[in-house]
């Protein structure tokens, strides 16, 4: 039986690989190993069709075994760990796939402190999500409650609004908030920097979550920044927890390169604890070179974003991120928060008095190319002779001027590629024929 549990909580198709039965089976899994009865489990959703649906099935789970279930309804996925670590709730889950489609659907589990919790807790859950049926709830007189806490999101914006005070720009920007859940919060706290806020993708009909815009496809928000002469775009994704910044020329920021701006203001005004930040195995070595040349250091975890908080808890590090867009800043949020790291980008841009652009190109990048080949056999690449032979002869080719990254992907049937090197055409050349070669050995 295939793990549920992937690098970001469990995710699929809606109603078909994820169906109902398994979130009605997590909130009985949460209310059994985490909850007691009388406890309460917080829940949120973006804005998918199917969300509804989910948060029903968890409610009934968790409701079965004596917990009430706190109905936060659309919200940011940082929102909901924001809340879930204030002390009121033991356990948070989001019914969010963040940056897919919409025809996708997920459920993270956060715990009392506003972490994912760990890969054992998940292994834990998991076993007890196939055995819901077997776990023995309360009686009648003890069965948990639904509760409508949709005013405890004001907690979260009073949060935000606060760091946006102190931030002071009066730049023209837009923000794609992708239809998804990060329209509720985000376009009144960039306003509240002073900034002049066009607000994109944000009439959401439960099926254009990310639909041509968003993080996964800027180049929506980069055209409006051209067509309208703003000074910097953001794009969010689905829940909010990613941000791509579109600097003054409509030109797309690197995730790197996003990173290294915030590191590199944070090593300069010694704001940087123990000068460390966290990235995963897939951030370019030119954003490691501009860090380390400042006097910093870097730090590589496994690819997802619970791996890199995992790094900076054990490092003692403030700052980590990916080059999604996902960044972690430790002192205001303890998971992603595309909204914390727009207001973080343009603080820096008002207290430097430099353009984006500028500053982006304080890291120059090596020549990296990535490819997602969809095959049936992911796990098994390093099984078939020829493609690993072909990935070793691709890490010999680069003459240690490079590197070679072939993974599997933690949230959906694909092989992940990344090739990086001084040789651009090189690098794209060595990424195709691998592609080419994983779609035709591993399926």
């Amino acid at each position: 039986m295939p793990r549920l549990f992937g690098t970001d909580g469990i995710r699929g198709v809606a109603n078909a690989e994820l169906r109902p039965a398994i979130a009605f089976g997590l909130g009985r899994a949460v209310g059994a190993r985490i909850l007691s009865v009388g406890d309460s489990l917080l829940v949120g959703q973006d804005t998918r069709r199917s969300g509804d649906m989910f948060v029903a099935a968890v409610a009934a789970g968790g409701c079965s075994m004596g917990v009430d279930v706190h109905r936060l309804g659309v919200c940011p996925t940082p929102a909901l760990a924001h809340l879930s670590g204030t002390g009121r709730y033991r356990a948070g889950i989001m019914v969010s796939a963040s940056h897919n489609p919409a025809a996708d659907n997920g459920l993270k589990v956060l715990d009392e402190s506003g972490f994912k919790i760990d890969e054992p807790l998940e292994d834990e859950l998991e076993e007890l999500i196939w055995r819901a049926d077997e776990l023995v709830g309360p009686a009648n007189a003890e069965l948990g409650r639904e509760l409508d806490v949709r005013h405890l999101l004001d907690d979260y914006i009073g949060h935000r609004l606060a760091l946006a005070a102190a931030v002071k720009s009066d730049v023209r920007l837009v923000v794609d908030c992708a239809n998804g859940s990060g329209g509720v919060a985000a376009p009144q706290i960039l306003a509240a920097t002073g900034a002049r806020v066009d607000v994109r993708f944000n009439e959401p009909d439960g099926s254009n979550i990310n639909l041509d815009c968003g993080a996964t496809a800027p180049a929506a928000a980069a055209r409006a920044v051209r067509e309208t002469g703003a000074d910097i775009g953001f794009a969010l994704d689905g829940d909010a927890d990613r941000c791509v910044a579109i600097d003054e020329r409509g030109e797309v920021v690197d995730g790197d390169q996003l990173i290294g701006i915030i590191a590199l203001d944070r090593l300069a005004r010694g704001a940087l604890p123990r000068g460390i930040c966290v990235v995963s195995v897939l951030s370019n070595g030119g954003l490691e070179a501009a860090i380390r040349a400042a006097g910093g250091r870097l730090a590589r975890t496994p690819v997802g974003d619970k791996y890199i908080l995992e790094g900076m808890l054990v490092a003692g590090a403030g700052l980590g991120g990916e080059k999604s867009g996902h960044v972690i800043i430790r002192e205001h949020t303890t998971t992603g928060d595309g909204i914390v790291t727009a207001l973080e980008v343009l603080s820096i841009v008002s207290r430097s008095g430099r353009s984006l652009s500028e500053l982006a190109a304080q890291v120059a990048l090596y020549p990296q190319q990535q490819r997602t080949i969809a095959v049936r056999h992911k796990e098994q690449w390093e099984a078939d002779p020829t493609f690993a032979d072909a990935v070793a002869d691709a890490g010999r080719q680069l003459d240690g001027t490079g590197r070679v990254l072939v993974r599997p992907s933690g949230t959906e049937p694909a092989l992940r590629i990344m090739i990086e090197g001084e040789d651009r055409q090189l690098v794209a050349a060595l990424a195709d024929a691998l592609a080419a070669l994983a779609g035709e050995r591993l399926n």
